[in-house]
């Protein structure tokens, strides 16, 4: 089988009007990086790609996090575990997850006091080091890993694991610090992307069949070709599953419209923002598997915003939802905009991509191929 989701090529299901462009035909669209964070030096050099002007910031090397030890408490990865079947997980009625120890108290806002700056943070695969390195470049955490970013707002845009090596420590820390931003008077929240999707239906399924598009297929095997660790299956907890399975498949914020994948599947699913989410949660509370296989399905799409029908696309989905701009993961910016080295040097991925007449925000770095794990405040302009 050939995994809905898996990249061997650029050739993945497309979800958007008119005939598929194909990938020589470059969105028209720019590149953008954040500005700096305090106390991390950088140098600055402007560039052309694809007829766009951007800037690029090239930062310091950060291959470790900081010069800081390992943060106590997370997971470090030991080598593959033996090829045999994982237990099935039942998916049970919501569990509250432990409560978390906020380390250090913050003061209330005035009133009155607006809402702090909006950042989101494009796909983790796993790669929790990574992660850490750039919420601390961004001033989110601190040297121990811990919330410092007062009454700011940050939005995980999905897929957590799969791939990289510790998925399990990387939900582990976006649930602390949802904790510990509620305590400073912001928040951390995130989406629900496709691996989400694909891992609890690998936790509640298994090996049972489902009826795929490419033959008869099973999540769990769906799962494996997709990258997923079997150390993250064996460490899945009942509230690893009870959060995973309350996140949201979309959001409104400051006029972005907050989605995991590039695809306009989320009208099949209602006609606001919360007629979305709460038809997800509906089912993965009550549906069967075969619902369950077709929703991933569905949100495996993408490019829909990409060539020349890509702009009607995003305007339709904001049409319905509201906002004035999407932002998205999923897709790896090397993938959309055709960008993909032949002699298997990393990729360039400067910082987000905007295209589509600047509807659309790419926010997929592609960690999982070396290139870059992106955080962005927004707006980016």
């Amino acid at each position: 089988m050939t995994p809905e989701d898996l990249f061997r090529d650029p050739e993945q299901p497309y979800s958007g009007h008119g005939p598929r462009q194909d990938l020589d035909v470059l969105p028209q669209g720019s590149w953008f990086e954040p500005a700096e964070p305090a106390g991390h030096p950088y140098d600055e050099t402007h560039s052309t790609y694809g007829g766009a002007r951007y800037l690029e910031q090239h930062w310091a090397p950060s291959g470790q996090f900081g010069d800081a030890a390992p943060v106590p408490g997370h997971y470090a990865p030991t080598a593959a575990a033996a090829s045999e079947d994982p237990p099935t997980i039942e998916l049970g009625p919501p569990l509250d997850a432990p409560p978390v120890e906020v380390h250090f108290p913050y003061p209330q806002p005035e009133p009155g006091e607006g809402p702090g700056p909006l950042f989101v943070i494009g796909d983790v695969h796993g790669y929790l080091d990574e992660l850490l390195a750039a919420l601390h470049q961004q001033g989110l955490i601190d040297a121990e890993g811990h919330w410092s970013a007062g009454r700011s707002r940050v939005w995980f845009l999905g897929d957590f694991t799969d791939r990289g090596p510790d998925g399990i420590g990387v939900i582990d820390l976006v649930m602390q610090l949802a904790a510990e931003a509620a305590a400073a008077g912001g928040y951390c929240r995130a989406l629900m992307g496709n691996h989400e999707l694909l891992f609890l239906g690998a936790a509640r399924y298994g090996d049972e069949a489902v009826q795929s598009t490419a033959g008869t297929a099973s999540f769990l095997a769906a799962w494996r070709l997709n990258g997923g660790q079997q150390h993250d299956l064996e460490r899945l907890q009942p509230h690893h599953i009870s959060w995973l399975s309350r996140l949201p498949a979309m959001a409104l914020e400051d006029g972005h419209l907050l989605l995991h994948s590039d695809t306009t599947a989320y009208l099949e699913y209602g006609e606001t923002v919360a007629d979305v989410n709460d038809a997800v949660h509906a089912l993965l509370a009550d549906e069967g598997i075969d619902e369950w296989w077709d929703a991933f399905r569905k949100f495996t799409k993408r490019f829909a915003f990409r060539g020349q029908a890509g702009t009607m696309s995003a305007q339709e989905l904001l049409g319905v939802y509201g906002g004035y701009r999407v932002v998205h993961g999923h897709s790896p910016i090397p993938y959309l905009t055709g960008d993909q080295p032949e002699d298997g040097t990393p990729p360039h991925v400067p910082g987000p991509y905007i295209y589509a007449d600047e509807l659309a925000i790419a926010m997929d770095g592609g960690v999982t191929m070396d290139g870059r794990l992106l955080v962005a405040r927004l707006p980016l302009n």
